[in-house]
């Protein structure tokens, strides 16, 4: 089970590392593990965050599928 660091998940997705501190705090993103001081994102929970994300219009996300 591979892991991203908050610094190798903003790289990714070319976004500030404090974006994704505020959007943890929002409740917002992909669930994420923390462990002491430390913030883990599962690559899993990060490509099913992601495939929620795509979008058809800018109305927002696709419905889910059987909806």
């Amino acid at each position: 089970m591979s892991k991203l660091t908050q610094e190798q998940l903003a790289n990714r997705w070319h976004l500030s590392p404090r974006t994704l501190e505020q959007w943890r705090w929002l409740g917002k993103g992909p669930k994420f593990l923390k462990i002491g001081a430390r913030v883990l994102y599962r690559a899993e929970d990060v490509e099913a965050w992601e495939a929620a994300q795509v979008c058809q219009n800018t109305s927002g996300p696709l419905p889910s599928e059987g909806v």
